[in-house]
C-alpha cells in the first residue's frame, strides 16, 4: 500500500453527561483523530486514552509525542504492504499500545478502502448484524443507577454493564435483580477496584446470576484472579490484564478468567486484536468487545472486529447517542433495530467524516509526510 501523508488532530468532545468509574470521572473526550492519506483514500483511526493515567499508562499527550516522535515517521519511512507490516514494525516499541492501535487503525481502514472492500470482510467478519449492550457508570445512588438502566432496557440493549466498587456494589445488584429479575442479561465492571482480602464480598456476587465479572483484582495480575476463579461460579472477565496474545494465553492456561474483553486500543490495534481472538476461539474462551467511551470512528473500528466469530457477547459499543450530542461521523451510529448495529458493507470503516463538528472540536492540528519527518 501507498501512504503518502498522516494528519493528527486533536478533538474535545463533550459528554451529555459525565461518566464516572472507580479511577474517575470524566466530563469530555479528549482524543486524537488520526488520518492516513494513499492513493487518493483516507483511513481514520482515533485514540482511546483518557487525560489521566488511570486506566493504563497512557495518556493523549503520550499518545500524541510518540506518535510524532516514532511511529509516524516509522510508517512513512517503511514499506507497508498490508496493515499487519504496521504491527510487526512496532514490536521493537515496549506497550504504548494506545498509541500504536491509533495509527494501526487509520491504515488498516485506508487498507480497506484501497482494496474496495468492508473493514469487517478485510479482517475476516462474517457478521451482518451485532448485538451490542450498554455501559452504565457510577451515580450518586442506587436508585439513580436503576433508572438509568431503566431507560437502556426500554431501548433494547442486549446486555447492562453497571460499574462496581467497595461500598457500591452488592446493595447495587440486588437493586437491579429485584427491578428486573434475573432475565436481565446483567454483568459488573470493577475496573480493579478490590483484592483478595475482599474475596467476601466479591462470592456474595455468585447469587445474583451475573454473565460476568469483570476485572475485579489489580490491572497487570493474572495470577490472584486465578485464585478468585477458583471460588466464583460467576465467570471472571479479564480486561486491563490483558495487553496481547501472550497474556491471553497466559491467563486461560492459569484458570485466570473464563471470558475476556478485547478493547482495541489495550491490546495495540486491529492485527493483535484478531490474534487474541483467534486464540481465545481455539480455547473456547468466548469473548466481546469493551468500549472506551469512542467516537464514531472508533465504534466504527469496534464494530468491524465484532463481526468476527468468537464475538459471541454483546460489546459495549452503544449507539452514538449514549455519549455524544452530535457524533463526527455520518451517519452516526444507530441501531439497525433495538439492540442491534448494522455491520457496514461499503469501502473501509463504512462512516463519513463529519467535518463541520470535526472543526468545531478541533483544538490542534497537524500534517506530516515523508520530507517531514526526514528533514
Amino acid at each position: 500500500m501507498k501512504i503518502e501523508k498522516i494528519e493528527v488532530r486533536r478533538l474535545h468532545l463533550p459528554l451529555k453527561n459525565p461518566f464516572e468509574a472507580s479511577f474517575g470521572v470524566l466530563a469530555k473526550r479528549d482524543f486524537l483523530l488520526i488520518s492516513a492519506h494513499g492513493e487518493g483514500e483516507t483511513g481514520y483511526g482515533e485514540s482511546v486514552a483518557m487525560p489521566f493515567p488511570f486506566y493504563n499508562e497512557e495518556t493523549t499527550d503520550t499518545i500524541h509525542y510518540m506518535l510524532e516522535t516514532f511511529m509516524i515517521p516509522m510508517v512513512l519511512t517503511n514499506k507497508i504492504e498490508a496493515p499487519e507490516d504496521v504491527s510487526r514494525l512496532f514490536e521493537p516499541i515496549r506497550r504504548n499500545n494506545m498509541a500504536k492501535s491509533a495509527i494501526e487503525g487509520a491504515v488498516w481502514d485506508l487498507y480497506a478502502k484501497q482494496k474496495g472492500i468492508s473493514l469487517a470482510q478485510a479482517l475476516g467478519g462474517k457478521r451482518k448484524e451485532i448485538d451490542v449492550g450498554v455501559s452504565v457508570g457510577i451515580e450518586p445512588s442506587v436508585e439513580d443507577v436503576v433508572k438509568k438502566v431503566e431507560g437502556f432496557v426500554a431501548e433494547g440493549y442486549k446486555k447492562i454493564k453497571v460499574k462496581i466498587k467497595p461500598g457500591f456494589d452488592i446493595a447495587l445488584i440486588d437493586a437491579l435483580r429485584k427491578r428486573f429479575g434475573d432475565s436481565l442479561p446483567l454483568m459488573a465492571d470493577a475496573n480493579s477496584a478490590y483484592t483478595l482480602d475482599q474475596m467476601d464480598v466479591l462470592k456474595k456476587l455468585d447469587q445474583y446470576n451475573l454473565i460476568m465479572i469483570e476485572q475485579p483484582l489489580a490491572h497487570d495480575d493474572i495470577v490472584d484472579h486465578a485464585v478468585l476463579q477458583k471460588q466464583l461460579k460467576t465467570p471472571i472477565c479479564l480486561d486491563e490484564s490483558i495487553h496481547s496474545a501472550e497474556d491471553a494465553r497466559r491467563a486461560i492456561e492459569l484458570g485466570s478468567c473464563k471470558i475476556i474483553n478485547i478493547k482495541i486500543g489495550r491490546v495495540g490495534g486491529l492485527t493483535e486484536s484478531k490474534k487474541i481472538h483467534d486464540l481465545c476461539e481455539a480455547h473456547q474462551v468466548p469473548v466481546w468487545c469493551g468500549g472506551m467511551m469512542e467516537s464514531g470512528v472508533g465504534r466504527a473500528h469496534n464494530i468491524a472486529i465484532t463481526s468476527l466469530s468468537n464475538f459471541t457477547i454483546p460489546g459495549d459499543t452503544s449507539a452514538s447517542s449514549r455519549y455524544w450530542a452530535e457524533d463526527i461521523v455520518v451517519p452516526e451510529v444507530n441501531f439497525l433495530k433495538p439492540g442491534i448495529l448494522g455491520v457496514p458493507e461499503g469501502p473501509g470503516i463504512g462512516y463519513d467524516i463529519n467535518w463541520r463538528v470535526v472543526h468545531a472540536l478541533q483544538v490542534e492540528e497537524k500534517s506530516y509526510t515523508m520530507a517531514d519527518v526526514t528533514s
